[in-house]
């Protein structure tokens, strides 16, 4: 965010911000406070986890992710959080453009329980997705820390 010399990763995650959580948890376990996390919930359980898990700040609903995006570094979470409908209705087209427009770099994992598939991709597990998104590529972006 503006003002800050951290890097700014926004964490996106709705329904019950699981998946938003376990991200965050790894991102402070191999990055601490060197980054700042910034948890963007498509309801209140999923930001109420994902600031247990500890990110740094958090914030709700279409307009903050939409205007919280345009800060971002790096923004993560499912593939779901770039396809308007998805989590049952919860990411608006409004929210959808926003992060695929957002000059930050997209790392997504391929869960969705939206009728996509990306082909080419191998079914891994949750703990290996985030695995390879912290210690591969966030890593390889965050270099300069």
């Amino acid at each position: 965010m503006p003002g800050s010399n951290r890097k700014c990763v926004c964490v996106i995650d709705g329904q019950g911000g699981g998946i938003g959580s376990t991200i965050i948890k790894r991102l402070k376990l191999v990055y601490g406070e060197s980054i700042e996390i910034i948890a963007l919930g498509t309801n209140a359980v999923a930001t109420a986890q994902m600031l247990k898990a500890k990110a740094n700040r958090g914030a709700t609903g279409e307009n903050a992710i939409v205007h919280t995006v345009g800060h971002a570094d790096v923004i993560t979470g499912t593939l779901g959080i770039v396809l308007a409908n998805a989590m049952m209705g919860e990411v608006t087209a409004k929210m959808a453009a926003a992060v695929s427009s957002s000059r930050a770099m997209k790392l997504l994992l391929p869960l969705s329980q939206e009728n996509t598939i990306v082909v080419g991709v191998d079914r891994n597990p949750l703990p290996h997705l985030v695995d390879e998104l912290v210690g591969e590529h966030l890593d390889r972006l965050l270099s300069d820390r």
